[in-house]
């Protein structure tokens, strides 16, 4: 678990990184003036993260997904059967079920702080990511559209190399040199990195486009898909709620079908 406490005035602000082992996907706490939101949690972790919240005194506001996640199922259904009152959000472009759809723009509020919401596209349709205080950027929250030294893959759920390389170059990469830059994941034990190291050091994103998206069409071939898609796709779709996975199933009937569409 890691902690990035910062103060501007008199209201702290605090981003907290949380893991979840299994599926290697990285939960953030974001806290300010005593409101906290979630992104990215998972269905096994979601009574850990609670639990932290609880400690710190805070009410969760949003529980908000970056994308349809393919590898884990989120925990955002979960959080809700516990804490009604708060809202699950996702890209409107993802066409999953939440109380709050956002698009490119969109601003979300947490105590006094705000968080710009940027539509990311390429390795999913609805794909975003977060960037906090974008008057002063301090950190961007990526999702699996960039990932340390990384992307996510282009090869299902509408991807396509050519539109994430648009995505993370100037969506993400033309952030200030020093904002962070907090992935969905990381499979090596990093935690974080910034938009200076990504342009220089990321083996995939130093590639001019052309050359980006030749490496993703032979890197990505449409085999090996996550282990856990069958479940996750349909589930993560209802926002995860599971009285709803199984009407989310039959709609689509198999989980073929589910990876065809989305």
């Amino acid at each position: 678990m890691g902690c990035a406490p910062t103060r501007r005035g008199k209201s702290p602000l605090k981003v907290m990184q949380l893991f979840e082992r299994e599926s290697s996907t990285y939960t953030y706490l974001v806290a300010s003036n005593g409101e906290c939101i979630l992104i990215d949690p998972v269905d096994v972790t979601y009574e850990r993260d609670l639990k932290i919240i609880e400690q710190c005194g805070y009410k969760l506001k949003y529980c908000i997904n970056t994308h349809v996640h393919a590898d884990h199922i989120t925990g955002s259904g979960l959080i809700k059967q516990k804490l009604p009152e708060v809202k699950s959000v996702i890209s409107k472009n993802s066409l999953a079920k939440a109380d709050k759809m956002v698009d490119n723009g969109d601003v979300i509020q947490v105590g006094k702080e705000i968080l710009q919401v940027r539509a990311t596209p390429g390795h999913t349709n609805g794909c975003i990511s977060l960037v906090l205080n974008p008057s002063d950027p301090h950190c961007v929250f990526t999702g699996d559209a960039l990932l340390i030294g990384g992307c996510g893959r282009t090869d299902f759920q509408q991807g396509d190399p050519a539109v994430l390389y648009e995505s993370v170059k100037t969506q993400i990469l033309s952030l200030p040199s020093e904002t962070l830059i907090y992935p969905g994941h990381d499979y090596q034990g990093r935690t974080c990195s910034t938009v200076e190291e990504e342009n220089k050091y990321n083996p995939r994103l130093t590639l001019p486009k052309k050359g980006f998206v030749e490496f993703m069409n032979k890197r990505f071939d449409g085999s090996n898909y996550p282990g856990r898609i069958d479940e996750a796709l349909p589930a993560n779709m209802a926002c995860g709620f599971p009285e709803n996975v199984e009407e989310a199933v039959e709609k689509k009937e198999t989980a073929e079908e589910v990876r065809d569409e989305w």
